[in-house]
């Protein structure tokens, strides 16, 4: 180690250091001084330098490696298939690894620094869960049908808002009243409708199956397809 002149000729002086600040992990108060010293489940959201496509990556690490990668991804094609590479690259690495791996995609790669910071920091979802969340929890996030929670509305000035997708499923008819406003929607659950198939259901039987309504569909006095009208 090289030290300048100056710093060479000054005297020495003892400072005091009560070490790291302890951050919560997993139910426990922990002094984190190396990669190993972190552990826990936690979400970021990251977004590419044009802004037309955006991830959340949820990973689950135990003494500083990755145990569990849950990437989802929006309104890029190409992302979706750097996911799949990500989701290769992430499991097995230390989360320090993995902020200095190239993930495929600069969504992908924003989301991981995003992630590296709160969970470093002691920010994460299992900061107070005793123990932490068992390997499948970023699955469980999914639920059943194991599809990503996506939101798709649009809508234009001249002809109002056309909801695509919620929540529930995909949106097969909007339900007005007679202001024409909406009070409600029909749905399939694609998860369900493919869990259906599947099991060999005819796919007419599947979709009916897989299908419900929300709000005050049943009062509507006129119901539309949010794709064709």
């Amino acid at each position: 180690m090289i030290y300048s002149k100056e710093v060479e000729n000054m005297c020495p002086v003892k400072g005091i250091s009560h070490g790291a600040a302890p951050i919560p992990e997993e139910g426990k108060w922990v002094q984190a001084k190396e990669i190993k010293d972190i552990s826990g489940l936690t979400h970021g959201i990251g977004w590419c330098a044009p802004q037309q496509g955006a991830c959340k990556l949820t990973l689950n690490i135990k003494e500083g490696i990755i145990q569990e990668a849950l990437v989802e991804t929006i309104g890029c094609s190409g992302m979706t298939h750097s996911a799949a590479m990500a989701g290769e690259i992430l499991v097995g690495k230390t989360i320090l690894e993995a902020l200095n791996t190239d993930l495929v995609c600069d969504a992908i790669n924003t989301a991981m620094r995003e992630l590296f910071l709160q969970i470093v920091y002691g920010r994460s979802q299992s900061a107070f869960s005793e123990g932490g969340l068992a390997i499948g929890a970023g699955l469980e996030d999914l639920g059943k049908g194991t599809r990503s929670q996506v939101g798709t509305i649009y809508s234009t000035k001249a002809k109002g808002p056309r909801y695509l997708e919620l929540a529930e499923g995909y949106i097969v008819e909007i339900g007005l009243d007679k202001d024409d406003q909406i009070i409600g929607y029909k749905y399939v659950n694609l998860g369900k409708m493919m869990e259906n198939i599947k099991k060999k259901m005819d796919p007419m039987e599947a979709i009916e199956k897989a299908s419900g309504t929300y709000g005050r569909f049943d009062e509507a006095v006129k119901k539309i397809d949010p794709r064709e009208e």
